[in-house]
């Protein structure tokens, strides 16, 4: 049976942000919201816990997860960032944005794309999951909570606890979420390229850097 934090949207309970961060040290499953839609995270490097989140969301190895970061600062120990990326990713971090990096050896190879050593990396805006990022002071290993079958993210945790609680460890309440997952950006070439369009406006993207 997963536990179940109410953790107000804007001004997160410290108290309640310390023991999710502890679930998730533990081992632990968390469906999180984030600034684009709800998510289900885990610690980093965590095997196990990953493969319970890919028999939850039903995805095969070549899935890659998203490292989701407490800032850019954390975001450039895990990805190799040159002048011109560093540059967008200061315009447009926190925000609803993965973007594609080169990774360093600091990623554990488990996420990893399997061909390229890449990774997907976001900062969110969202005061619970930053709250969460900075107790735990590492990256969430994160995808969308999108079930199988399924197009759209889940976006009502009641109904998350109702598919959910003896699947997951923490269910956390942050208000109803949103139906789109970010918009995916890679930065690999000297042009971005568009991936994904999401909830995030690709718009600044599509001119040259």
């Amino acid at each position: 049976m997963s536990q179940f934090f109410q953790i107000h949207p804007e001004n997160p309970q410290a108290r309640l942000i310390k023991q999710a961060a502890e679930i998730i040290r533990n081992g632990g499953v968390v469906v999180y919201p984030t600034d684009s839609s709800y998510a289900v995270g885990c610690h980093l490097g965590d095997k196990s816990a990953v493969e319970r989140i890919r028999r939850l969301r039903q995805l095969d190895d070549k899935h890659n997860f998203t490292l989701v970061c407490r800032d850019l600062s954390q975001l450039s120990t895990f990805a190799k960032v040159d002048t011109a990326a560093f540059r967008l990713l200061k315009s447009h971090t926190p925000g609803p944005y993965t973007f594609i990096l080169n990774a360093t050896r600091e990623v554990p190879r488990m996420v990893l794309h399997a061909k390229r050593r890449t990774i997907g990396l976001r900062v969110p805006s969202q005061p619970i999951a930053l709250a969460l990022l900075a107790e735990l002071d590492e990256p969430l290993m994160s995808v969308s909570l999108i079930m199988p079958g399924e197009t759209l993210p889940m976006s009502d945790p009641y109904e998350m606890r109702q598919m959910l609680e003896h699947q997951v460890d923490l269910i956390i309440d942050g208000g109803f979420g949103g139906m789109e997952a970010s918009t995916v950006v890679s930065l690999l070439d000297d042009q971005p390229e568009i991936i994904r369009v999401g909830c995030g406006d690709p718009a600044p993207f599509t001119s040259s850097r």
